[in-house]
């Protein structure tokens, strides 16, 4: 006969082997979360409609789909896969005129007596503010645009701000270039998002204002020799810069005066009848927009040098700067 110990083991292993609801919702919920998990660490794309946020999650919030940051590879719906209303662009002419190179880096100015001011990332929200900073001081800057990042919407939305921005900045006699679509590296994507990370920019431009810039500047700065050349298939100048104040390394106002202190170390020795600068500053950050771009106005004022659009500043016509659609 079983001892009454050996007999309520035997009834606990049995209830512990006959499923609960308890441990079955447990285990259906696990395998949901699993079959949440994506990225290039499980090897696992999300869903149609979904996006693949950086820590390998589906999804279609802010965290899961902005750019550059969404795992494009993996999630459909990542903003940079999205394309923007608007003409297509890919088929239009592309003739290289000018004296300016295509598809090769151009870091110098050749004018003397000129500086060109360049401001990366934006259409953004201290935008407005540093368009009204240029128009107090007549001068005329190069925006290099993105078209969807940091989970602003497309730039041609018009339910967004961004619109009415790109419009001023032509009308006020400022040069737009390209930044991208969605700010990826471009020396670690394939060829086809390549094209759409080109493509999709000149489509949005060219829904709002008719034609598409022929300058640009790659994000982080990182292109190299395959990616040169199908920016010079796609009739693109690939702009630099000699002057970088590392506004991103100093976007606080306890750090903002190492900028300033980069800035007149480099300019404040120059003649203007001997010397240009090619600048580069970036519209999202609040410290170089509200603190360091007047200082650098004031500076240009003050040692007679003029803030000109970087294909003024490379002897380029204007009607080189964009192809119409």
């Amino acid at each position: 006969m079983l001892s009454i110990y050996a007999l309520l083991s035997a009834i606990a292993g049995l209830a512990a082997a006959i499923p609960t609801a308890s441990n079955q919702g447990r285990a259906t919920e696990l395998e949901a979360r699993q079959d949440r998990r994506c990225g290039i660490e499980f090897n696992r794309s999300c869903p149609e409609g979904q996006c693949c946020s950086s820590g390998g999650w589906c999804g279609v919030e802010y965290a899961h789909c902005r750019a550059p940051i969404c795992q494009i590879d993996f999630g459909p719906a990542c903003d940079a896969n999205i394309r923007p209303e608007g003409p297509d662009t890919k088929d239009i002419a592309r003739p290289k005129v000018g004296n300016v190179p295509y598809g090769k880096g151009v870091y110098t100015c050749n004018t003397n007596g000129v500086v060109a001011l360049t401001f990366d990332d934006g259409p953004w929200e201290n935008t407005e503010y540093l368009l009204d900073l240029l128009a107090q001081y007549d001068a005329k800057a190069t925006f290099f645009v993105v078209g969807r990042n940091m989970g602003k919407g497309a730039m041609n939305d018009p339910s967004t701000p961004w619109p009415a921005l790109i419009r001023r900045m032509i009308d006020e006699g400022h040069q737009i270039g390209s930044h991208t679509w969605s700010h990826q590296k471009l020396t670690e994507i394939t060829a086809a998002q390549f094209q759409n990370q080109m493509i999709f920019n000149e489509i949005a431009l060219a829904d709002l204002l008719g034609y598409f810039p022929t300058y640009m500047r790659p994000p982080h700065s990182m292109s190299d020799a395959t990616t040169d050349a199908w920016l010079a298939d796609l009739g693109y100048h690939v702009t630099y810069f000699d002057l970088n104040t590392l506004g991103y390394e100093n976007d606080d106002a306890t750090l903002i005066q190492n900028s300033k202190d980069i800035w007149d170390r480099r300019v404040e020795p120059l003649d203007p009848a001997s010397a240009s600068v090619l600048h580069i500053e970036h519209d999202p950050l609040y410290q170089t927009v509200h603190n360091l771009t007047e200082y650098v106005l004031q500076s240009l004022v003050r040692n007679d040098f003029r803030s000109v659009p970087v294909g003024e500043c490379l002897g380029d016509p204007r009607e080189n700067w964009y192809r119409k659609v």
